[in-house]
């Protein structure tokens, strides 16, 4: 009886050691080799296994633990474990002798016990003996099935740690892979998450930013130049909302200036604590600009509609006064300046419908194969009539210049677009060339000017819808923002491209490229020698 007691005394202790490596750590291998190990030990085994079914469902079971056995005779137990528990008592013998024949292991006795955790099967535990002389008794039973009890715990435990642990490093992943900045906050309003696009956005490093107050990384700029995130924190407005959102400027590490929103999703308590936050970060700058550049764009092209309607009204009025008499000169003039404001009004009604067809991919194009210099020269008179004398135009293109295949009256409008702009930025007058060359299957085409020239940081921004170069001289002109943005879009939809070349105070050359007409030759008479064929 003292024997028994002792032996339950040590179970005891054993299952408690079990218990506590269980809590201290999450490791599924090394607790279920603790728990193989203590179940040999108390029931005098000489050797044991521990063999899991899959975390997909299948019915197959895999050694995942021993006692006194190397991994090299696992693989022999694999026909041990294609036996269901039921067909132990009658076909285990006859595999054990198998299993120790061919791996030279003494193995007479068995017993098993499956592992049940809430009436699912996870697994089966099993010990080996050498000796025949006592068999495996209530007792032993009883005792490993409190083993495998603690087994059964042990994997639900450490498979429940391993799928949190994978949730997490998948929305790691997903974090540091998002396109958007993602910090992540703390009850002290400190970052513990920072990740790649917050880097690039802000300026600061990972291993800087983490540990500060978001407030000092982050630091939102409202429009009075207050940093929001200390003086009105959004987290912080009362009531609470459940996804607050701030907009400001933020002024980067590297010397940039951005335009952000930033969108929280908080963690509150009971009562209303804050626990922490995510902060989604998106750089809208873009956007800013683009709505800046509209509200800019509808204040320019009201005064743009507006003006000519009101000369026209104006002159109209006037030459239908009976208190005044005009002569046939004077009317002529007048008449004069209302038709010229009416087809301001009418290229300025086009250029919206343009817009308006662009966005809608609506841009249609009539090609035919034509003289480019010949566009060029017509366009050239017509704006040297007008221009002045202090304007010099002249036209640069070879007498072997291949025709292009393009839509005529959309190319007019390219030339006509880049001319005005030359003539426009030119204050004081100078050379205005137009010339081209052919260049493999396209023409390549030019306009330059001697006027004040475009900053280089404003070159990649000046075809963008709406955009005006901000200097003096185009605060002075009249103009929509839209003709170099209409110039891009007809070039590009005919496959050509175009960019600029300017130097501030020393001018402007904008190059385009329009498919040449010959190569569309060439391709037709190739088919029909295959029609002849």
């Amino acid at each position: 009886m003292i024997e028994s007691g002792d032996q339950r005394l040590r179970q005891r202790e054993y299952l408690l050691q079990i218990s506590r490596a269980m809590t201290a750590q999450l490791d599924l291998i090394s607790v279920l080799s603790l728990v193989i190990s203590y179940a040999v030990e108390m029931t005098a085994g000489t050797s044991g296994l521990i063999a899991l079914y899959d975390e997909d469902g299948n019915d197959e079971l895999r050694i995942r633990a021993s006692a006194h056995l190397t991994r090299q005779d696992w693989p022999a137990f694999a026909r041990l474990l294609t036996l269901p528990i039921s067909e132990l008592p009658r076909r285990g013998e006859a595999v054990l002798r198998e299993i120790a024949a061919d791996t030279g292991l003494t193995l007479r006795q068995m017993i098993a016990l499956p592992l049940v955790l809430r009436d699912t099967p996870v697994g089966v535990i099993y010990v080996f003996r050498a000796a025949l002389n006592v068999a495996f008794s209530a007792d032993d039973r009883q005792v490993l099935q409190d083993f495998a009890d603690q087994a059964a715990i042990a994997v639900s435990n450490a498979r429940l740690y391993q799928s949190v642990l994978r949730e997490k490093q998948r929305l790691d992943a997903s974090i540091e892979q998002s396109a958007d900045g993602v910090m992540i906050i703390d009850s002290r309003w400190r970052i513990v998450t920072f990740n790649k696009a917050m880097e690039q956005l802000t300026g600061w490093s990972r291993e800087e930013a983490i540990g500060r107050p978001c407030a000092e990384v982050l630091a939102i700029q409202s429009p009075q130049g207050t940093n929001i995130c200390l003086v009105d924190c959004p987290l912080n407005r009362l009531p609470y909302t459940p996804n607050p959102v701030v907009e400001g400027r933020i002024a980067t590490r590297d010397g940039r200036e951005l335009f952000v929103q930033s969108r929280y999703a908080p963690q509150r308590g009971p009562q209303g604590q804050f626990l922490g936050a995510i902060a989604n970060v998106r750089d809208i700058t873009t956007q800013k600009q683009e709505e800046q550049l509209q509200n800019t764009f509808i204040s320019v092209i009201s005064h743009e509609l507006k003006t000519p309607v009101s000369i026209i009204k104006g002159y109209a009025g006037t030459l239908r006064r009976d208190d005044v008499s005009f002569t046939p000169e004077q009317y002529r003039e007048g008449l004069a300046v209302i038709e010229d404001e009416a087809d301001r009004l009418a290229r300025h009604i086009q250029d919206l419908l343009d817009v308006s067809r662009l966005t809608a991919g609506g841009l249609r194009l009539e090609q035919t194969d034509f003289a480019l210099a010949m566009l060029a020269a017509d366009v050239v008179r017509g704006f040297a009539a007008t221009a002045g004398e202090h304007y010099k135009f002249e036209l640069r293109f070879p007498d072997d210049m291949p025709p292009v295949h393009a839509d005529y009256e959309r190319v007019r409008q390219v030339l006509s677009n880049l001319v005005s702009n030359a003539v426009k930025y030119s204050p004081e007058g100078g050379v205005i060339r137009l010339g081209g060359w052919a260049e493999g299957d396209f023409a390549v085409c030019y306009v330059a000017d001697q006027g004040v020239g475009i900053p280089p940081e404003e070159q990649a921004a000046i075809f963008r819808r709406f955009y005006r170069v901000d200097n003096r001289l185009s605060r002075e002109t009249q103009g929509s923002g839209l003709g170099l943005f209409l110039t891009r879009a007809i070039v590009e939809a005919h496959g050509g491209r175009i960019w600029v070349e300017s130097q501030v105070g020393k001018g402007s050359r904008f190059v385009f490229t329009l498919p040449l007409g010959r190569r569309r030759l060439v391709d037709e008479a190739g088919q029909a020698e295959v029609r002849e064929e």
